[in-house]
């Protein structure tokens, strides 16, 4: 057995890591995209 499976740092679901990641990573750029939008309305 891998000695690295025997001590674990976190038990904690690696699915819910990535959800988080991506949500994060999304409201990153939406927030970039909402940003320009209203800089592009404001320079009408």
């Amino acid at each position: 057995m891998n000695e690295f499976e025997q001590n674990v740092q976190s038990k904690r679901n690696d699915a819910i890591d990535a959800g988080m990641g991506f949500v994060v990573s999304f409201g990153f750029f939406a927030l970039i995209f909402i940003i320009a939008g209203v800089v592009q309305f404001v320079a009408r």
